[in-house]
This record gives structure tokens, C-alpha cells and sequence, in this order.
């Protein structure tokens, strides 16, 4: 299957644009996302598009199965690569799903600050799941333990309550594209800021706060 594959994406200066990807593209593309969400300490940028492009070429891949030849071994091994690819599909969603249930007051009020036009952390369907969920925990606290409790404790600050995603925590990378000058805070009052560059091929192990640009831009991979 070499047909091409229309995926509209958005930069942040140009505004919307369209890109023309292979099936192999397509599924690197889904890759390099579900790991940098999978080792990425934060709700990362909506990737909706690649999921619905990957859902598309799966039941697309689906009915050319349906016509090909039974026995031919050629129908065992592209069922098995759907699999695969299936298998990275609902791993990517499900991480995405576990970091909304346990950042949701966070990610919900950082979503508020978002102006339109700009990249949003959650998927139209995820927004909807984290409200839920935000509602339905609210509730069940209210129900069995603060309706309980002295009329002054009657209420949570869920964003006090819940952990915030520590971004001062340390991550494994690939650089994809050289970067210069990478700004590089102390771990101590003692130390200075120093620059490091990042050689294109090399493998780091550095704070995630310092390059949480470059994995949104693409420039390095999380591994």
C-alpha cells in the first residue's frame, strides 16, 4: 500500500497546512508520539490527527485483507502489522487517558488560558473527558466525605489537591535535528546556568523542563 495520506496539521506561525504523507510516514509519525507521550511527564499536544488518519488506514487496510487470497501467507503477516499498529494506536490513547485522570485540574485550567488558534493539549473528546471526569470527582467527594464535614472544610481546591506534572524530572532523548545554545539551569544555588548544543544522532539524559520545546517542535525524540 503506497497510496498517499492527507494530514491537515497546524503551525503556530503559518497557521493551518497540509501534509502529504505515505502510510509508513504515517505510522512514524504515530510512533514518535506515543513514545514522547508515553516518557513525556506531561499531557502532551493533541496528535487527533494522525489517530484519525492511522483509524482510517486500518479499516482501509481491513478491506483490501477481506479481498485478498485466504492462505496466502502475504494476509497472516499485514494482519500482524495491524496488530502492532493497533497496539500503539490504543497505548498512545490510553496513556494520554491515565496523565488527563491524573493532572485533570491542571490541564483543565491550562486549557482555559488557551487563545484560538493555538495548539491545544486535548482532543475535542478529551476535553469532554476531563470535564466529566473533573465533574464526577467533584461529586463523589462532595457525596461521602465533605457533605460530612464542619460547613468551613466544605470545599477543595482540586488544583491545591492534585499533584502538578513535575517537569524538573529527568528524561532519555534522541536529537533529531542539531539545536545550539540550549540554556541549562542549575540543580543548585551553587551552579550557574550554563549552554550546552545537542549534535544531531546523540543520546542525552537532561532535565525535562529544558527541552520541552523541542520535543513539541520535533527536534528531539523522547526514548
Amino acid at each position: 500500500m503506497t497510496e498517499e495520506l492527507d494530514l491537515t496539521g497546524q503551525d503556530s506561525d503559518a497557521g493551518s497546512e497540509e501534509v502529504v504523507l505515505t502510510p509508513a510516514e504515517l505510522i512514524e509519525r504515530l510512533e514518535q508520539a506515543w513514545m514522547n507521550e508515553k516518557f513525556a511527564p506531561e499531557l502532551l499536544e493533541s496528535k487527533s490527527e494522525i489517530v484519525e488518519c492511522v483509524m482510517e488506514q486500518l479499516d482501509h487496510m481491513e478491506e483490501n485483507l477481506r479481498r485478498a487470497k485466504k492462505g496466502d501467507l502475504k494476509v497472516s503477516i499485514h494482519r500482524m502489522e495491524m496488530e502492532r499498529i493497533r497496539y500503539v494506536l490504543s497505548s498512545y490513547l490510553r496513556c494520554r487517558l491515565m496523565k488527563i485522570e491524573k493532572f485533570f485540574p491542571h490541564i483543565l485550567e491550562k486549557e482555559k488560558t488557551t487563545h484560538e488558534g493555538e495548539l491545544s493539549s486535548l482532543s475535542p473528546e478529551e476535553l469532554v473527558f476531563a470535564k466529566q471526569y473533573m465533574a464526577n470527582t467533584e461529586t463523589y467527594l462532595r457525596n461521602v466525605a465533605l457533605k460530612h464535614m464542619p460547613p468551613n472544610l466544605q470545599t477543595v481546591d482540586l488544583l491545591r489537591s492534585v499533584p502538578k506534572p513535575d517537569l524538573d524530572s529527568y528524561v532519555f532523548l534522541r536529537v533529531k535535528e542539531r539545536q545550539e545554545n540550549i540554556l541549562v539551569e542549575p540543580e543548585t544555588d551553587e551552579q550557574r546556568d550554563y549552554v550546552i548544543d545537542l549534535e544531531e544522532g546523540s543520546q542525552h539524559l537532561i532535565r525535562y523542563k529544558t527541552i520541552a520545546p523541542l520535543v513539541a517542535s520535533g527536534a528531539v525524540q523522547l526514548i
